[in-house]
């Protein structure tokens, strides 16, 4: 018989794959192109740990902010005042569906964004349910670019779990100009001391 703290971490598990499954079934109806990344990725290609919201990103040129936000809150609910307008100054949406479930959609439009989504795949995260996830190489990529102290512990995971499915030259390369772009070169000697113990 399971406690009430792990019959509660069951039922969020279950609402965030159900939200995962309504939110793919509604953008394919629409004909976005996106692919699901952060926590719900790391739980698939890494260590699996809690998380109670979803992320992902979704293929929208230049210009196209108002528009695209615009129509991704259909049937959902603004986290904040001004979405829309934070939307296009800063190419994420925040949004909630019906259910409750914070999604954080991030404006895909430079040529390594896009390429993410390209590369995603569906993948079989429970018998019968494939959800569309980046690549782990792409989920590397992602964290050690975002580069704070829970990616590195996410990165180690996917690294454990998952090193059969990495290309490392790929990622040393996809890495190394975002990490100069960003001028935080300490993102690859994270990386390589990481790459060396695993």
């Amino acid at each position: 018989m399971f406690g009430p703290s792990r019959r509660l971490k069951k039922l969020e598990r279950f609402d965030l794959i159900a939200a995962v499954q309504r939110l793919q079934r509604l953008w394919d109806e629409q004909g976005i192109k996106f692919c699901f990344i952060g926590g719900i990725a790391v739980q698939h290609w890494g260590e699996p740990r809690m998380t109670n919201d979803l992320n992902a990103t979704v293929a929208g040129e230049f210009g196209s902010e108002r528009q695209l936000a615009t129509r991704l809150l259909q049937g959902m609910k603004a986290r904040i005042d001004d979405a829309v307008e934070f939307a296009k100054i800063n190419r994420v949406l925040l949004m909630r569906d019906n259910h409750g479930v914070s999604i954080d959609a991030s404006l895909a439009a430079m040529p390594y964004e896009l390429g993410v989504i390209e590369r995603s795949q569906n993948e079989m995260i429970r018998p019968q349910i494939a959800i569309r996830l980046c690549s782990a190489n792409d989920l590397v990529i992602l964290k050690g670019f975002a580069n704070r102290p829970r990616d590195w512990q996410d990165i180690r995971g996917i690294l454990i779990r998952s090193s059969g499915f990495l290309d490392r030259n790929f990622i040393r390369n996809e890495l190394s100009v975002l990490a100069e772009l960003k001028e935080e070169p300490e993102i690859m000697d994270q990386l390589e001391q990481l790459f060396a113990q695993h």
